[in-house]
């Protein structure tokens, strides 16, 4: 079951040459999202292996509409004007543009230049790097000839993989939603509050931070979620309510400002975030926003946790000051979209022509203020020796002290 190009989901209809689009291409237990009733993915292959499909994001919530990608060129438009978005789909859909590339140009001037060109795309998000980095490792040795089947192979694996990361996420989060909700008078609902969009659309599939309420919800816990309308973008009240709302999940829909209100009244019993990146330390850079979100949570003794699959975590950086923060267009910032009176969609202008607009796109949140780290292997405090726990092969070891000849050795 496809959308039709341009049309919202209302317009289903049955199309057996996308059917990697439901739930067929993935078992049951691991595409538990819908869309009006039907499990999806956020990008599916293209049964000849010429082309990706995707959601166009920029158009939810008043349109669904899928399109077609056949070109590196693109794959990095939809990257860079945000028709995919989110650090894990970032990465996966770099890997199917890297190996469109290779279609086109499989050499190694080609395999260079296809990279530079995604990596130029959104520089915070470590996931692209990383699949960026991944798909030229299985390529770069072969002939040429064998390089475009070789990288579409990786990146099919990239999103497979995935899947499976945010499930086993999604189960330790659901684990401690489910510690929680014991703790609390008996028939009371959880309260959850996320900021951004960290849900299904952010990834291949299931989520980071909505992935445990998913799970939570699917098994019958009583759950609610505040989502923050995440300005400039408005990712929480475009993408996250909707995704939300078509799987069923309650929740409410609320201005940026208003979260520490609710924590001051005992209306959030948890905040679950993303992350485009995490340092070695612990520290995260996620949406602009979720820091004051942090600092919030902290005041008023509310968990804070970051949702972060092991390729969110870039172990070459020591703490998150050395993270970039990509500045957008100030355009994200002046003008917003919506639909009109007539159901059209439009733009309009909300601030003085001439006043300028500043639009840092992330912010970092320090360690500190972080409750812990849900990873695909489990729950951490946000500390570089929290993460190297989990992760002892991928964690850089501590310098080692100068030689000291009167030492033992």
């Amino acid at each position: 079951m496809v959308a039709a190009e341009g049309s919202d989901h209302s317009g289903l209809v049955p199309d057996s040459s996308m059917r990697s689009l439901a739930v067929e291409p993935a078992l049951p237990m691991l595409a538990p999202v819908n869309v009006a009733g039907i499990p999806y993915r956020t990008i599916w292959p293209d049964p000849g292996g010429n082309a990706v499909g995707i959601i166009d994001q920029t158009l939810l919530p008043h349109r669904f509409s899928t399109t077609r990608l056949s070109s590196l060129a693109e794959v990095a438009h939809a990257i860079r004007a945000m028709l995919v978005r989110g650090a894990p789909l970032i990465g996966a859909t770099a890997a199917y543009g890297l190996a469109l590339g290779m279609r086109h140009d499989p050499s190694d001037i080609g395999l260079a230049a296809a990279r530079a060109l995604l990596l130029a795309t959104r520089p915070t998000a470590v996931n692209l790097r990383w699949a960026l980095a991944r798909a030229q490792a299985a390529v770069a040795p072969l002939p040429p000839a064998q390089r475009a089947a070789a990288a579409w192979a990786e990146a099919g694996r990239i999103a497979e993989e995935d899947v499976a990361l945010n499930r086993a996420l999604g189960e330790h989060g659901c684990a401690r939603l489910e510690q929680l909700a014991r703790e609390r008078a008996p028939g009371r609902r959880l309260e959850i509050l996320t900021h951004c969009n960290a849900g299904w659309l952010a990834t291949v599939d299931l989520g980071t931070a909505l992935a445990p309420v998913y799970l939570a919800h699917n098994r019958g816990l009583p759950i609610h979620v505040w989502v923050d309308e995440t300005r400039p973008r408005n990712q929480g009240a475009s993408l996250t309510a909707w995704e939300l709302g078509e799987h069923g999940v309650p929740h409410t829909l609320i201005a940026d400002n208003a979260g520490g209100h609710l924590m001051q009244h005992g209306q959030v019993d948890a905040v679950i975030v993303g992350a485009d990146r995490v340092a070695a330390n612990g520290d995260v850079v996620n949406k602009v926003g979720t820091y004051l979100k942090a600092l919030a949570a902290h005041d008023c003794g509310v968990p804070f946790f970051v949702a972060v699959p092991s390729p969110t975590i870039d172990w070459s950086i020591t703490d998150g000051s050395g993270i970039p923060v990509e500045e957008r267009g100030a355009r994200e910032v002046t003008h917003i979209h919506g639909l009109d009176s007539r159901d059209q969609l439009v733009e309009v202008r909300i601030s003085p022509p001439s006043t300028p607009a500043a639009n840092p796109a992330f912010d970092l949140t320090p360690a500190r203020l972080i409750t812990a780290l849900i990873t695909e292997r489990g729950i951490c405090p946000a500390t570089t020796n929290g993460l190297r726990a989990l992760f002892p092969e991928l964690a850089p070891l501590p310098p080692m002290a100068s030689f000291n000849p009167e030492l033992p050795s």
